[in-house]
């Protein structure tokens, strides 16, 4: 497996949210061990192996692009980020599109406990464009996933509302590779109050 193989992988951090359930604080702008998520989550999937990274905005764009330290990032606006998480799953796929990448491997700006060797692991399982694969925590589906370019117009044409890519990945589940990864990695996402005790 050469690094020249996994170069073929573009990593898109969807990164649009708005926190509504946190008074409207946009997730990205949240900090841990002393970055913005965003950094956080680029720096885990820079470290995991993906060296090109699309990071979703939406939620407080311009703050995000004022605030964080993005360089070497694609910066994909998603003007539809309300709409929930399958309008930046789109935008970001779009986004891919014509860069050369093969394969998305896709993050959630929300979900620190999820480091570089959950990413390296459902990396190193790309094979091809026709590749789907998915974190799995105790044999449950989770993130990060990886996306062939072969799914990619399956996946836009049903990521609505919060979905992404769930219904796809249910509708093609005999194709999905699992990768286990909850003895590196914790799946919480930050969506409450309560959960910004996971934050350092």
């Amino acid at each position: 497996m050469t690094d020249n193989h996994h170069a073929e992988v573009a990593g898109l951090l969807l990164a649009a949210g708005g926190g509504r359930r946190l008074g409207g604080r946009p997730k990205a702008l949240l900090e841990h061990r002393g970055r913005l998520l965003v950094e956080h989550a680029v720096g885990v999937l820079r470290a995991g192996g993906c060296a090109r990274v699309h990071v979703v905005l939406g939620a407080r764009a311009e703050d995000v692009r004022a605030r964080a330290g993005l360089s070497g990032c694609v910066l994909v606006d998603n003007p539809g980020w309300a709409e929930g998480m399958g309008s930046s799953l789109r935008a970001g796929l779009d986004s891919l599109a014509g860069t050369g990448a093969r394969a998305a491997l896709v993050s959630l700006v929300d979900q620190p406990g999820i480091g570089p060797a959950a990413v390296a692991r459902v990396l190193g399982a790309y094979e091809d464009e026709k590749t789907l694969v998915s974190a799995a925590y105790d044999g449950t589906r989770g993130h990060p996933v990886l996306f062939g370019a072969a799914h990619w117009p399956g996946i836009a044409a049903t990521a609505t509302g919060d979905r992404g890519a769930r219904t796809y990945l249910k509708q093609h589940a005999a194709a999905v590779r699992l990768v286990e990864c909850a003895d590196v990695a914790e799946p919480y996402d930050i969506d409450t109050e309560a959960d910004l005790r996971h934050l350092e």
